[in-house]
């Protein structure tokens, strides 16, 4: 789910993704840079269901890493049938919660979803569809008018302008990036 799925104003944190032993606590899939601070004791989250139907607000009781993702337990959530009823679910947190990047050149993923995209010449190219954190680097997905998407190398030589003010982005593509797959 992008930005873009869950509302400007809400950025995707993370995902329950099953239940783990039998005091409620369940395993997630992080969606963010920062999932200690962002899943620690007393976060509250907006819990929605894959469809977007809201659950309500959820408390975090405690976290801990475990094999790359998360283990926690949720207020309220005491055994693992409750637990159980969390499996699936989105958990979003207000864009006006998360703080400013330190580095003039990083982006959160919901500043960058939407935004036009264009060469230097002014050429429109497509939409920033989504971010897709890849183990290479991210990657730009990018709709495009009557074209397949393209996926474009976030890196600053390929993507020189990231230019919130304006809301664009200005990419120079080796020859190649944008054409057609065969």
């Amino acid at each position: 789910m992008s930005a873009a799925d869950a509302g400007r104003d809400q950025v995707l944190v993370g995902v329950v993704v099953r239940v783990h032993g039998l005091r409620g606590e369940v395993v997630v899939e992080p969606h963010t840079d920062s999932p200690s601070e962002r899943f620690a004791a007393g976060a509250v989250f907006d819990a929605r269901t894959t469809r977007g139907e809201s659950r309500g607000s959820i408390e975090v009781r405690a976290s801990r890493p475990h094999s790359g993702r998360l283990l926690v337990t949720f207020a309220g959530v005491d055994d693992r049938d409750a637990a159980e009823a969390l499996r699936g679910l989105r958990l979003l947190l207000a864009t006006s919660e998360l703080p400013p990047a330190d580095d003039p050149d990083e982006f959160h993923v919901h500043q960058l979803e939407g935004l036009p995209v264009e060469l230097a010449d002014g050429s429109p190219v497509g939409t920033v569809r989504e971010v897709v954190h890849g183990p290479g680097g991210e990657l730009l997905v990018l709709r495009r008018s009557g074209a397949d998407d393209a996926l474009v190398p976030f890196v600053s030589a390929i993507v020189p302008t990231v230019d919130l003010d304006t809301g664009r982005i200005v990419i120079d593509p080796p020859e190649g990036l944008l054409d057609p797959v065969d």
